[in-house]
């Protein structure tokens, strides 16, 4: 069913491409009831246009907080055309059909990245908007609702098609997309209040999300996917492609992971990241040494990963990592040299990470008809609660790299198990339902790799040992330093072998589960 176009309210904060909009209307001879700035700025292009207060007959008031805000004005909006008792009420009252509304809000994303000012922030939240729209969008039978000037050349086909009109699927689309910014407008207003006072989590939880692109495709081809920004203060990802293909839902599932660990660094560092876990990890020495100490650990997984650095990628660094088939590599930058480098890597993506930063302090997961919101993983362990239960007790410089490799660990799938040696992983055991086949694969990658390595390490485990039996897989690896959280009711039996075969370990009262 098409609806004829006579009459359109017209309500902008941002006027780009209104004039596109002013033509077809001129041409269709759609009269245009609009105010204050709107109003302005059409009468400035030429065309013809009824200011709403003269069209309601009523002056705008409290500084224009009640514009539009009128039974006049939304009568005409929500009057279904086929109800006769509707019809008769409108001609009693001398009211008139309004068959278009195209509005969009006060822009308080923007307001709040410009100034902290509480009053100016609070006259940006939009009151008159909204509620057209969703008057409008309710009424799709009969009105059409534009919020987005990117659908004004959707509006003009339909209006030269239709010869004025509209159809009734285009408005049930236009009112579908209406209801999703009124509701992620909404969203992002609790969301500042909640930040705003500090509720973490509050009693109803609202997500908003705004479409940065879709996808390859998900985790498998046949899976379909896109990416949505969920930030109030920023309207950008704070990621730069520089090169190569579309990213795919596991490319942006690894670059995550990679930049959750970069983020706990507070030297230069490089990860190494395949399906979500870290195969490598260092922070040993300089930017070049850290990739190369990274990618030791587990130059088998490393091939397909993800190479993420907290510095800038020189020539000598772009010429070692070329030498590996990586998909994606993040940097804070990349200077000229590398990137001709790399420039002939058809299929590697290169991504600059120099604008990106993490903003959230909790994190959330989805299910079917629920979803789980908890704090981050901000703790390694506290160095003033550490209990130190072996005879032979830890030096600073061990008690520093226990505390890396545990950091590495909580960003390992659980059951995880992580050694190291000189701040650089050597083997990593991730994922398991048993926390001693954990052990076991963490040490046979050292063995694979770096066997040498294993003498005098240090090894993390994210939650305590059940049985002293991955214990003792790490002793006679070569491991000299454990670190754990404790707590097992088998705690003596892992102390004593450990004073039997004189390793130092350390309990840290704290569990660091990631799943």
């Amino acid at each position: 069913m098409s609806t004829k176009i006579k009459n359109a309210l017209i309500s902008l904060s941002d006027k780009q491409e209104l004039e596109k909009l002013l033509k077809i209307l001129r041409k269709f001879n759609v009269n245009i009831i609009s105010s204050g700035g709107t109003f302005k700025e059409i009468k400035k292009l030429g065309y013809k246009c009824i200011e709403v207060s003269k069209f309601t007959k009523f002056k705008e008031m409290l500084d224009g907080r009640v514009k539009t805000l009128h039974p006049k004005i939304h009568a005409g909006i929500l009057s279904k055309r086929s109800n006769k008792k509707h019809i008769r009420e409108m001609s009693r009252s001398k009211f008139q059909y309004i068959d278009l509304v195209v509005v969009n809000f006060y822009p308080f994303q923007e307001t709040i990245q410009k100034t902290n000012n509480f009053q100016t922030i609070i006259e940006n939240i939009d009151i008159g908007g909204p509620t057209l729209v969703r008057a409008a969008a309710k009424n799709f039978k009969d009105v059409t609702v534009i919020t987005d000037k990117k659908d004004y050349r959707y509006l003009i086909q339909e209006l030269n098609t239709n010869k004025g009109s509209t159809s009734i699927k285009f408005r049930e689309k236009m009112s579908c997309k209406a209801f999703g910014l009124t509701a992620y407008y909404d969203s992002v207003l609790s969301n500042w209040f909640d930040k705003k006072l500090n509720i973490l989590f509050p009693e109803k939880k609202t997500m908003f999300g705004n479409k940065i692109s879709e996808l390859r495709y998900g985790e498998n081809p046949h899976q379909k996917s896109s990416i949505y920004l969920n930030d109030l203060s920023n309207s950008e990802i704070g990621l730069r492609k520089i090169k190569g293909k579309a990213l795919s839902y596991n490319n942006y599932n690894d670059i995550y992971t990679g930049l959750e660990i970069l983020n706990s660094f507070k030297k230069k560092g490089t990860v190494i990241i395949k399906h979500a876990n870290p195969s490598g990890v260092s922070l040993n020495g300089s930017p070049l040494k850290t990739f190369k100490e990274s990618y030791l650990s587990d130059p088998v997984s490393a091939f397909g990963g993800i190479v993420a650095c907290n510095f800038k990628i020189n020539e000598n660094i772009a010429k070692e990592m070329s030498k590996v088939f990586f998909e994606v590599i993040l940097a804070k930058n990349f200077d000229k040299r590398a990137l001709e480098i790399f420039r002939n890597r058809k299929n590697l993506i290169l991504i600059d990470i120099s604008k990106f930063k993490i903003r959230k302090d909790y994190e959330i997961k989805n299910f079917s008809n629920a979803f789980l919101m908890q704090e981050k993983n901000k703790i390694i362990f506290n160095r003033k609660k550490l209990k130190f239960v072996t005879k032979l007790k830890p030096s600073k410089k061990e008690i520093a790299q226990a505390e890396f490799a545990l950091n590495v660990c909580k960003y390992v799938k659980s059951n995880s198990i992580v050694i190291s040696n000189s701040f650089s992983t050597i083997g990593i055991g991730a994922g398991q339902p048993s926390r001693v086949d954990s052990c076991k694969i963490a040490v046979q990658k050292a063995k694979s790799f770096q066997n040498k390595k294993l003498r005098n390490s240090v090894a993390a485990s994210d939650a305590f040992f059940p049985f002293p039996d991955g214990v003792k897989n790490l002793i006679k690896a070569g491991v000299k330093v454990i670190v754990q959280p404790g707590g097992s009711i088998r705690d003596t039996e892992s102390i004593k072998l450990a004073n039997k075969s004189k390793v130092k370990m350390i309990f840290t009262g704290t569990r660091h589960f990631y799943h």
